[in-house]
C-alpha cells in the first residue's frame, strides 16, 4: 500500500481499486508534471539555503528532478498509472530513484500549496497562449478593415437595414471586442502571478521557510498573503474561465455574422474552401461548418463557467476534493477557446468580401432616413418634427416601392417646405458615411484612426506576452541550473 499512496500510515486497511480508480486524477492533471518538477526544484532549492534539509539530500532531489523533466519533455516519463494524481506520482517515482533523499522533498509542504501553486503556473502560460491567439485573430480583421475603410455596405439594429457603414467599421468593432478580451486577460494576470508555495495544508508550517524565495524563483510576483486562502482560492481558475466564456460569445457573434454572410441571400461573403465543408448528397453544397461549430463550442465555454461556479458554490474553508475536479473544466475551457481562436483567425485571413454586393444591398431599406432627418434639424426643425416628417415620407416611399433618393425635390417639399436642391447630396450613401465623423464613427477617416489604435493595442498585447514569456525563460533555467 505505501507504494501507492502517500498517506498510508494511517490506514490498516488498502483502498480498493474501485476507490484508487475513482479518486484518481492522473489522467487530466498530468499536463502539470512539467509544472510540478520546478516547483518541487524551487522548494528543494530553498530547503537547503533554510538548512531544513542537507546540501546533499538537496543535490540529489535537483538531479534527480532534472532526470524527470527531460522525460517529462521527451515524452518518455512512466508515472504509475495506479497514482492518486500527477504529484504523488512524481514523488513516489523520484523516491524509488533516489532514496530517502526524494523522502524528504515534501518537507514543509503540503499538496494543497503544491497543486495551487502548480496550477497557477500552468495558467499563466495558458493566459500568454490565449493573448497570443487572440491578437492573430485582431490581425487579420484590422487587415480586412484596412482594405475596406470605403467599402459601404448596410448596418443592422435588429437584423434590419439601419444606416450605411464601411465594411472597415463593421470589423473593427470585433477587434476592439476582442482587444477588451485581451484586456481582462492581461488584468487577470497579476492576481493569478502569486505564489501559494509554503502554504501548505492551510494554515503555514513551523518549518523556518522562505516563501519570498520560492516565489521569486518561480517568477511570480510575490507569495500569497493568507495560507487558508492560498489553498482554496481557485478564482483565477474561475476568471479564466469567464474571460474565455464571453469571449466566445464575441466569437459566436462573428461566426453567425460570416454564416448568413456567406449564404446566397447575402453573398457578402466567401468562406475559403480549407474552412468549409460539403454535404453528403447534395453535391453543390460549400458549408460554413468552420463557423457554425464555434459558434455552437459557446456552450462549451459556457458550460466550463457554470461547472466552475457551481464547483465552489458554498465550500467551506479551506482544502476540499472537491476543488479535484477544477482543472478538468479549466483545461476544457482552455482548449476549446484558444482552438476556436485560432481557427477563426485562419478562417478570417482567407475569406474574400464582396464589396459589390454589398453595395447592391445598400438599395432599399432606407438607410438615409435618418440623415434626411438631420438635413430638416439643419433647417431649423426640432428633431422630433423632423422625424415625423421623414417617418411620413418613408410610409410614402414604401407604398409606391421607391427609395427616399428616388423621389423628385418637388414631391418632397410636399412634406416639408424647408426641403432645396441641396437635399439629395445630403442623403447620398456616400456623404451619409463621410459625415458620421464624430469619434469613433464609421467615416472612412475614423476607421483610419481605429485600425491605428487596434494596431497600437494588438502590438502592447504582443509586448506584454513577449516580456512574460522571455521572464519566464531565463526564471526556468536558473532554476533547472545545478543547485
Amino acid at each position: 500500500m505505501s507504494e501507492k499512496v502517500l498517506w498510508s500510515g494511517r490506514f490498516d486497511k488498502a483502498p480498493t481499486d474501485e476507490t484508487i480508480e475513482f479518486t484518481s486524477s492522473l489522467s487530466v492533471d498530468i499536463r502539470l508534471a512539467w509544472y510540478d518538477v520546478m516547483g518541487s526544484m524551487a522548494h528543494a532549492r530553498m530547503l537547503v539555503k533554510q538548512g531544513i534539509i542537507s546540501a546533499e539530500d538537496g543535490d540529489r532531489i535537483h538531479n534527480g528532478l532534472g532526470d524527470i523533466l527531460k522525460e517529462i519533455e521527451s515524452g518518455t516519463v512512466e508515472i504509475d498509472g495506479k497514482s492518486e494524481d500527477v504529484h504523488s506520482g512524481i514523488e513516489m517515482l523520484l523516491t524509488k530513484r533516489i532514496g530517502d533523499a526524494g523522502a524528504r522533498l515534501h518537507t514543509a509542504r503540503s499538496r494543497n500549496d503544491q497543486v495551487a501553486t502548480d496550477f497557477r503556473m500552468y495558467m499563466r502560460d495558458a493566459t500568454l497562449e490565449t493573448i497570443e491567439s487572440l491578437t492573430g485573430l485582431q490581425e487579420a480583421l484590422i487587415a480586412h478593415a484596412e482594405r475596406h475603410m470605403d467599402t459601404v455596405l448596410p448596418g443592422f439594429t435588429h437584423v434590419q437595414h439601419a444606416q450605411p457603414v464601411t465594411l472597415g467599421f463593421h470589423l473593427m468593432a470585433y477587434t476592439f471586442k476582442l482587444q477588451r478580451d485581451a484586456d481582462r486577460m492581461i488584468d487577470s494576470y497579476k492576481r493569478l502571478n502569486l505564489c501559494p508555495l509554503g502554504a501548505a495544508a492551510l494554515a503555514g508550517t513551523t518549518y523556518p521557510i522562505d516563501r519570498h524565495m520560492t516565489s521569486s524563483l518561480l517568477g511570480f510576483s510575490r507569495p500569497t498573503d493568507n495560507a487558508m486562502d492560498a489553498v482554496s482560492d481557485r478564482d483565477f481558475a474561475v476568471e479564466y474561465c469567464f474571460d474565455a466564456a464571453l469571449g466566445m460569445c464575441h466569437l459566436s457573434s462573428l461566426a453567425e455574422e460570416l454564416v448568413y454572410w456567406s449564404s446566397p441571400e447575402f453573398g457578402f461573403v466567401e468562406i475559403s474552401e480549407g474552412y468549409s465543408t460539403g454535404s453528403s448528397i447534395m453535391p453543390q453544397k460549400k458549408n460554413p461548418d468552420v463557423a457554425e461549430l464555434v459558434r455552437g463550442r459557446t456552450s462549451r465555454a459556457t458550460g466550463s463557467l457554470m461547472s466552475m461556479l457551481t464547483l465552489m458554490k458554498g465550500l467551506p474553508m479551506s482544502y476540499n476534493r472537491d476543488l479535484q475536479e477544477d482543472k478538468e473544466a479549466v483545461f476544457r475551457s482552455i482548449d476549446n477557446y484558444n482552438a476556436c481562436l485560432r481557427m477563426m483567425a485562419g478562417m478570417m485571413s482567407e475569406a474574400r468580401f464582396d464589396p459589390e454586393r454589398m453595395s447592391e444591398a445598400l438599395k432599399g431599406g432606407f438607410l438615409n432616413a435618418t440623415d434626411l432627418a438631420d438635413y430638416l434639424v439643419k433647417k431649423g426643425l426640432p428633431f422630433r418634427l423632423s422625424h415625423e416628417v421623414v417617418g411620413k415620407m418613408v410610409r410614402h416611399c414604401v407604398k409606391n416601392k421607391i427609395g427616399l433618393e428616388e423621389m423628385q425635390v418637388k414631391e418632397m417639399k410636399e412634406f416639408s417646405s424647408l426641403i432645396g436642391p441641396d437635399v439629395m447630396k445630403a442623403i447620398s450613401i456616400e456623404e451619409c458615411v463621410n459625415r458620421r465623423m464624430s469619434f469613433g464613427g464609421t467615416s472612412p477617416s475614423q476607421v483610419e484612426n481605429q485600425v491605428l489604435i487596434g494596431k497600437d493595442s494588438k502590438d502592447a498585447q504582443l509586448s506584454f506576452c513577449m516580456r512574460e514569456r522571455e521572464r519566464m525563460v531565463k526564471v526556468w533555467n536558473d532554476l533547472a541550473h545545478d543547485m
